[in-house]
C-alpha cells in the first residue's frame, strides 16, 4: 500500500455475514443521527475574492449570471438568517441532540448561532474552513485548510471538533492529516451502516459512514418535492432497520438552506415526532456513535 492510498483501500467484502451487534446505548437497535450543515457564509461569492457565486444547493436559476448571482447569494443568506433558527426551534423544543457539519468561516460570521449550538450542546464537528471540495486541493494547501477549520471552529464554539465531513469527496490524503491533526472520527464514507476502522499506514482511524441517499438534497436534485415525502422516506429507513437483524445506524443530512424552509420542514417535524415514538431508535450525536464505537469494538491488533 503506497502512501497515497493509506487509508483508502477499496473494500467490497466489509463486514459480510459477520456483522457485530453494535450493542447501542439503551438496547437500542438502531442510532439515527441527523446533522445539520452549517455552510452558508463559507460557500464561493464575488464579494469574497471569488471569480464567481456558488450555486449548488440551491433553487437555482436554469439561466447562467454574470458576475455575482444575487439570488443564490440570498439562498445561502436564508440559511444562515431564518433556516438554521427553524432547526434549532425544532430540536430544542424537543430537547434532541444533533451534530452540525460546519464550515468555518460560516459560523465566524454569525457569533449569535454559535452561541445556540454551545447552549443546546450540539456536536459541531469539522466541515473544512471554505465549503469546497478537499480532492481538489493541493496537499499543502488541504494541510492548511484543515488547520484553519480546526482552529475556527474551536475559536467560534469554544471546544476543537473532533469529527470531519469533506464537501462530497476528501482527498488522499484527507484521512492521514485528520488523523495528524487529532481527529477521532471522519465521515468521509458512503459505503456502510455502521461504523469502521480503516488502516493508515500503522494508524487506525473510525469512519462514521455518512450517506447523501437519506438527505435533504433529494430536494434539490432526485425527485422529493414536499415535507409529507420527506417524512415517508424516513418513516420507511428507520421502519426498514428495525425489522432487521443485526442492528446498524442511519445518517439524516439537514441544510439550513433546503428542508428548513417551512413546506418542507413539517415533514421533518413530523418525522421526530414519530421516531420519538418508536423506543428502539437512539437519537444521538456522531461524537456519541464514535464513542461508542471505540469503547465496544475497537480495531483488532
Amino acid at each position: 500500500m503506497t502512501d497515497e492510498s493509506a487509508g483508502h483501500v477499496r473494500d467490497f467484502v466489509g463486514y459480510g455475514r459477520s456483522r457485530p451487534d453494535p450493542k447501542w446505548s439503551n438496547g437500542a437497535h438502531v442510532a439515527v443521527n441527523f446533522v445539520i450543515n452549517y455552510e452558508e457564509g463559507g460557500e464561493y461569492s464575488v464579494p469574497d475574492g471569488d471569480a464567481a457565486s456558488e450555486t449548488g444547493l440551491t433553487e437555482g436559476s436554469t439561466m447562467t449570471v454574470k458576475g455575482r448571482d444575487l439570488g443564490a447569494e440570498s439562498m445561502f443568506q436564508y440559511g444562515s438568517r431564518a433556516g438554521f433558527w427553524r432547526f434549532h426551534r425544532i430540536f430544542t423544543k424537543r430537547k434532541l441532540p444533533c451534530t452540525v457539519f460546519a464550515i468555518a468561516r460560516a459560523l465566524q460570521r454569525n457569533p449569535e448561532a454559535c452561541a445556540a449550538m454551545r447552549e443546546a450542546e450540539w456536536e459541531v464537528a469539522g466541515h473544512g474552513y471554505r465549503w469546497e471540495i478537499h480532492a481538489n486541493l493541493e496537499k499543502d494547501v488541504e494541510r492548511d485548510q484543515i488547520k484553519l477549520a480546526t482552529e475556527g471552529i474551536a475559536a467560534a464554539i469554544g471546544v476543537r471538533p473532533l469529527g470531519w465531513y469533506s464537501r462530497y469527496a476528501p482527498s488522499l490524503h484527507t484521512r492521514a492529516m485528520l488523523l495528524d491533526a487529532g481527529y477521532e472520527y471522519d465521515s468521509d464514507a458512503y459505503d456502510d451502516d455502521l461504523p469502521y476502522w480503516v488502516k493508515v499506514g500503522s494508524r487506525d482511524q473510525l469512519v462514521v459512514p455518512y450517506s447523501l441517499v437519506h438527505n435533504d438534497v433529494r430536494f434539490s436534485r432526485q425527485g422529493l418535492t414536499t415535507g409529507d415525502e420527506y417524512f415517508a422516506y424516513v418513516k420507511n429507513a428507520v421502519q426498514c432497520v428495525l425489522e432487521e437483524d443485526p442492528p446498524c445506524m442511519l445518517s439524516f443530512g439537514l441544510h439550513n438552506r433546503i428542508i428548513a424552509h417551512p413546506g418542507r420542514a413539517m415533514g421533518l417535524v413530523r418525522a421526530l415526532d414519530w421516531l420519538a415514538e418508536q423506543p428502539r431508535v437512539w437519537i444521538t450525536r456522531r461524537i456519541d456513535i464514535a464513542r461508542h464505537w471505540r469503547r465496544l469494538h475497537p480495531p483488532r491488533r
